[in-house]
């Protein structure tokens, strides 16, 4: 492997870099494969290894890179694509559905959550645990806040627990007339709860998508909350391409 001059330029040398490896990334590796160490990228392209790692630093916010722990860097599969227009309204769980049952559980929601809900703070919901992944690696992990009143034939008998309850709680949910939905999308940062499942740092950034699920007369029959890595997703708008922009105490799009 030779040596790569860089060749002077007005803008900082590591974001020049940047590009110079981003093409690199293009034409001279495959989705996983692994980089060579810091001491050979840095002789490669005859920079300090400070330099490369703002620029490898900076890929990796972009979503070209991952940092697995034990194995290296390797590069990113294509980001995801998360649809937050209204062409599609469908059930969680309805046919198409990418997201995978992990767990359910009975009890209290977060306060927020409740009013959403228009439901008593201290009434339990069903808590549906979903995941979702791409080439291998998670990308988003969803909570499903569900009141009990929406799923009244759901038994205990017939779905004790794990997954196996997660998937009776939709198919539940699938009985109900879905009259709309709507989301919310902020960018926020990984709980450690969100990191762990997510293969990430705690405070890493994370873009959270909130969908209210309506019934007739606009009730609320379900809420979702789902944080997806914010370097291996993207929005998209559907066909509509209408964007929102809410200015005031809490700035959302949707």
């Amino acid at each position: 492997m030779g040596t790569t001059q860089l060749e002077p330029v007005p803008e900082p040398k590591y974001w020049h870099l940047k590009t110079v490896l981003s093409e690199a990334l293009d034409s001279e590796f495959t989705v996983g494969e692994i980089l060579p160490n810091e001491r050979e990228l840095a002789a490669r392209f005859g920079v300090a290894r400070a330099t490369l790692r703002q620029a490898l630093e900076q890929l990796e916010l972009e979503g070209r890179l991952q940092r697995r722990r034990g194995v290296g860097t390797t590069v990113a599969p294509p980001r995801v694509g998360v649809d937050v227009g209204t062409e599609r309204q469908a059930w969680p769980g309805a046919a198409g559905d990418t997201w995978q049952p992990v767990d359910c559980t009975v009890a209290a929601p977060p306060a927020g959550v409740a009013d959403a809900l228009c439901a008593d703070r201290d009434r339990p919901v069903h808590i549906v645990r979903r995941s979702r992944v791409s080439h291998g690696q998670p990308v988003a992990a969803e909570l499903l806040y569900v009141p009990q009143s929406s799923v009244p034939e759901l038994t205990a008998i017939d779905a004790p627990s794990g997954p196996a309850r997660a998937r009776a709680v939709l198919r539940e949910l699938q009985r109900l007339g879905l009259e709309g939905q709507d989301r919310a999308v902020e960018l926020g940062s990984a709980r450690a709860d969100d990191a762990k499942e997510l293969d990430r740092l705690p405070g890493a950034p994370v873009l959270v998508v909130t969908t209210r699920f309506f019934t007739e007369g606009r009730r609320t029959a379900a809420l979702s909350v789902a944080t997806y890595r914010a370097d291996t997703c993207r929005l998209t708008f559907g066909a509509s391409g209408g964007v929102e922009i809410h200015h005031g105490p809490q700035r959302r799009a949707s």
